[in-house]
């Protein structure tokens, strides 16, 4: 299932972990992980956010993907369901006709 995971840092365990190493690190990891069909990295509300849009095969991977940014960053982790435009044209056309 296509799946946005948003990561969202505190100030504070940002800053240790960029200057400790581990947040690259921790980046390049999940990026090779997952190996995203897009992935985002900005600012938001005063916090360090990331976005990766990737393919969700199996829900037992939701601890793989979440833990390590919950244990190294104490972040917060979002795992949203999401479509694309030929998903939601899918989506819809098998609600043509129906009431």
């Amino acid at each position: 299932m296509r799946t946005m995971m948003k990561i969202t840092i505190p100030a504070a365990s940002g800053n240790k972990a960029i200057v400790d190493g581990s947040l690259p690190r921790l980046m390049q990891t999940t990026l090779e992980t997952l190996k995203p069909e897009a992935a985002y990295f900005f600012p938001q509300n005063g916090k360090r956010t990331a976005l990766f849009i990737f393919d969700l095969k199996d829900t037992a991977q939701i601890p793989v993907v979440g833990e390590p940014f919950f244990m190294n960053l104490e972040a917060e982790v979002e795992l949203i369901p999401v479509m694309n435009g030929q998903d939601l044209q899918a989506g819809l056309s098998q609600l043509a006709g129906k009431k």
